[in-house]
């Protein structure tokens, strides 16, 4: 696993229109709470944080909010990226729609390929969160960063050793600020969220 990292993400896009899937309506108005509330957007060095993924019925491919679409303010079709396939060996994935999707597409997949129930899965940041539940939840390992294969592989790690399927919420511990929540759906996944953070 170790020579994995050093394999540069590759993301093989088909530039063709995605159509209107079910969940769209659910994707734009959970993400848009979640940018209201600062936990996806940009951070102060112009760079993105945060996506959103659904999976697409029973397959194990999924739409994910596209990469550097952080701060748009309402998503729309052209900034998702559907994941067709995808390989944590070789750090690569093959996607179709106007945008590409981002190496953070691995880490929901090991979510969705761990717990078959799970149709959804939110990427997001807070700090006073994250820092609250870093000794309370599941949690990848402090040396692993985020986007690669190897926490892709540490995400199923701890499906296979921890609690994480029933708390549906894991710290990402390399990741200043990031969490990862998921459910049978994106309600389900904010909700798990919400609850956490009320505490």
């Amino acid at each position: 696993m170790s020579e994995t990292g050093s394999a540069k993400f590759q993301c093989q896009q088909i530039a063709a229109p995605l159509s209107q899937f079910p969940e769209f309506d659910d994707l734009k108005r959970y993400r848009h709470k979640l940018l209201d509330l600062g936990m996806v957007g940009v951070d102060a060095n112009g760079v993105s944080f945060g996506n959103l993924s659904v999976r697409d019925g029973a397959t194990a491919q999924f739409y994910i909010t596209a990469t550097g679409t952080g701060g748009v303010a309402e998503l729309a079709l052209t900034d998702l990226a559907k994941v067709i396939t995808y390989d944590f060996a070789t750090n690569s994935l093959r996607c179709k729609g106007s945008r590409m999707a981002s190496s953070e597409s691995l880490t929901h997949a090991a979510v969705y390929e761990s717990d078959s129930t799970a149709r959804a899965v939110i990427h997001c940041h807070d700090d006073k969160l994250w820092s609250a539940l870093l000794s309370k939840v599941s949690a990848t390992p402090d040396d692993v960063e985020y986007g690669t294969p190897e926490m892709a592989y540490a995400v199923q790690r701890l499906f296979q050793t921890t609690a994480v399927k029933d708390q549906k919420i894991l710290v990402m511990s390399g990741h200043d600020g990031g969490l990862i929540t998921f459910g049978r759906n994106l309600g389900e996944a904010f909700t798990v969220l919400m609850q956490r953070r009320a505490h």
